[in-house]
């Protein structure tokens, strides 16, 4: 063995060393945090997750029954009595008790619901950390799960999104993640792409022989289904994105047309300083206001028009700015200057239509409660798809939010469809796709089989990064000593 491959091989021996140390050390000690939110409430909750965590809360617990012990109860019940410090009661409280492996964690699992005064709730935490317990890192009840197999990496990291979703739109999207979404996507194709694999890596240790295990036909279908799915997945990561975080929706047009006056109305508050005199905002306003479950980031921009101002042509250079970062722009017309200059504002349509050839334009005719009825009527034979409405006396204000959310393609969601929302997995699904088009190039190409089974290793390992699966030589292996056992 030479040096390089002696110091490779202490190296790696020494990684795999490390990775089983700081696994033991995560499995065999007790956390303990505050679950709910820190401050003074109605009830906190403390959690202990570790094989002791029951031992070192009975300790301490004296139930309101007699000669009742913690560990020899059920899992899945709750107990009342009160955390005991030298003979002094800290608190009556609730203890939840959930045993290995059925609990969040895999491991022995406790719950305490005392009173929520934060000094109740530094004494019951410094009491357990003077005896047996640390605090936890952040997430680290959640890695613990993923260490523990109670659930993958996708899954994981779904459980910040849960907490953190806004509206009924994002948490469905984390719940459908959390509840293994792009796993369950990816799973099966992943396990054919193995199997498909291990019997490619037993071509090669049998190259002398000239025999061939994997039906290329076959493979070939399954590239091709990979890559549907992929483009598939890669292609919801803008929509699922913005379902997240909130649509970003420009409100753009000319000097005193109203924006300022419609962002108002939708938030329902004065948000944006309104006045007659034109250039007023100068700046970019946003705020985001929840419609049918959907969140909506609204952003009021300065006016479009020609000025020698330098602080409002910052302003108008920002307008087009936000307008291009928006998924939908609101284009705001003065309905009563329309009658008069109609011509003009169809160009300014059409201009904007051609700035923003891949947005969604939304063409909005504002203060229409100064309109006759047939002056109405004309607007909207002259522009498709018009909505009329009024900001400052509310007409409309119902119809312009029903086709909002109309524009949304919520069906995705109600049809269970996977949405690709964290930026980790779509470098990780972009990264798989190069992978598995050059598997389908050197089919195509008929190279060595040597050659492309380097891209599928390298497709399995970035789909393995998704949901924390990253030893591809062991899947392999597994699946050839499994599966494709030659003369035992």
């Amino acid at each position: 063995m030479s040096t390089i491959n002696a110091f490779c091989y202490k190296l790696s021996v020494f990684q795999t060393n490390l990775t089983v140390y700081i696994c033991t050390m995560i499995q065999n000690d007790t956390i303990i945090a505050l679950a709910t939110p820190s401050g003074v409430g109605a009830i906190s909750v403390i959690r202990l997750s570790g094989e002791n965590s029951i031992t070192i809360v009975d300790a301490f617990f004296k139930s309101i029954k007699k000669k009742k012990s913690l560990s020899n109860q059920k899992t899945h019940t709750i107990h009342l009595g009160h955390i005991v410090n030298n003979g002094n009661i800290i608190d009556e409280v609730l203890v939840s008790i959930f045993k290995n492996p059925k609990s969040y964690t895999g491991e022995n699992v406790v719950e305490i619901s005392c009173h929520g005064s934060v000094f109740i709730q530094q004494e019951i935490i410094q009491l357990f950390l003077q005896n047996g317990c640390r605090m936890a890192d952040n997430g680290e009840f959640t890695m613990r799960a993923f260490l523990n197999g109670k659930m993958d990496l996708s899954q994981a990291e779904a459980v910040a999104d849960v907490i953190a979703s806004n509206s009924a739109a994002s948490h469905k999207m984390a719940i459908q993640q959390m509840r293994g979404g792009i796993t369950n996507e990816l799973k099966e194709l992943r396990a054919q792409l193995l199997d498909f694999a291990a019997l490619i890596e037993l071509e090669l240790d049998f190259s002398g022989e000239d025999v061939e295990f994997a039906d290329r036909t076959k493979f070939k279908e399954l590239v091709a289904k990979i890559m549907f799915v992929l483009k598939r997945l890669i292609d919801s990561f803008a929509f699922g994105n913005a379902m997240k975080n909130g649509i970003p929706v420009a409100i753009i047009g000319e000097p005193n047309v109203g924006k300022s006056t419609l962002l108002n109305t939708l938030l329902n508050e004065e948000k944006a300083i309104v006045s007659d005199i034109a250039g007023t905002t100068r700046d970019a306003i946003e705020d985001e206001i929840i419609i049918d479950g959907v969140a909506f980031r609204f952003i009021d921009t300065a006016g479009l028009r020609e000025t020698k101002d330098v602080v409002e042509s910052i302003g108008i250079k920002k307008a087009y700015e936000k307008a291009e970062n928006a998924q939908l722009i609101i284009f705001l017309i003065d309905s009563n200057k329309f009658a008069h200059s109609s011509e003009v504002f169809l160009q300014e349509i059409e201009t904007i239509n051609q700035r923003f050839p891949n947005k969604r334009l939304l063409v909005i005719a504002n203060k229409i409660d100064t309109l006759s009825c047939h002056d109405q009527s004309i607007l909207e034979s002259e522009i498709e798809n018009l909505i009329l409405l009024s900001a400052k006396q509310k007409i409309g204000i119902d119809a312009l939010k029903t086709e909002l959310t109309s524009l949304v393609n919520t069906g995705a969601l109600s049809n269970n469809e996977t949405i690709v929302t964290n930026s980790r997995h779509f470098e990780a699904l972009n990264n798989a796709l190069t992978a598995i088009t050059s598997v389908q190039q050197g089919i195509d190409l008929e190279i060595s089989t040597d050659l492309f089974s380097i891209d599928i290793r390298e497709c399995l390992r970035y789909l393995g990064n998704i949901t924390g699966e990253y030893d591809v030589d062991k899947d392999i292996l597994g699946h050839i000593f499994g599966n494709f056992c030659i003369g035992k």
